[in-house]
């Protein structure tokens, strides 16, 4: 990593993990392969810290945890980049099985429990689908229609509001930086 340290994917340390390697590597990793509209890629950087707000929208009362939870939620990405859900299905279970090792040791390394529970982990995927609406129907092309039949259509105080436009990878990168540190203090008081 850029940090200096050696991250072994198979068995990864959660001491192992910094957090400016994780945001360096998703800042830079597009989401729908990089078919958006724009001159920059939608970034998983910027995907997580929409999956966050949207978290916040279904659950304003939702604590820093699961707040972290939420943003940090593709973080392996960082290293395994990001592989729409059709072809992780058609890779199997042992890819999914890799994915849980790492995500665990990054929860660790962050104050987390490395299994959340069932109702965050519901509620985050939920969080996710929609943020996924969000993306097809702003920035891959989609019809609010077509975009329907995949995902769910938003059904939260304010979603109309939200408005996607991707950045450079350096503002992505410092966007969620800034976001974590804001979560990060407040998960450890």
């Amino acid at each position: 990593m850029l940090s200096g340290r050696r991250l072994d994917l198979l068995h990864p340390s959660p001491l192992d993990i910094e957090i400016e390697d994780i945001a360096h590597g998703i800042a830079r990793v597009a989401r729908w392969n990089g078919q958006t509209t724009g001159d920059q890629p939608f970034s998983v950087a910027e995907h997580s810290l929409l999956v966050e707000l949207i978290l916040r929208r279904l659950k304003p009362k939702a604590g820093p945890a699961e707040r972290l939870a939420a943003l940090l939620h593709d973080a392996p990405e960082y290293v395994i980049g990001d592989m729409i859900s059709p072809f992780k299905a058609a890779i199997g279970l042992d890819y999914k099985d890799f994915e849980h090792t790492l995500a665990a040791a990054v929860q660790i390394r962050f104050g987390l429990p490395p299994d959340l529970s069932p109702a965050l982990a519901k509620l985050i995927k939920r969080a996710d689908r929609l943020s996924a609406w969000f993306e097809a129907t702003q920035l891959a092309g989609f019809s609010e229609a077509d975009a329907a039949k995949y995902f769910p259509r938003p059904r939260f105080e304010g979603w109309q509001a939200i408005r996607l436009k991707a950045r450079s990878a350096t503002a992505a990168k410092r966007a969620f930086l800034a976001r974590f540190r804001q979560l990060y203090l407040q998960v450890r008081r």
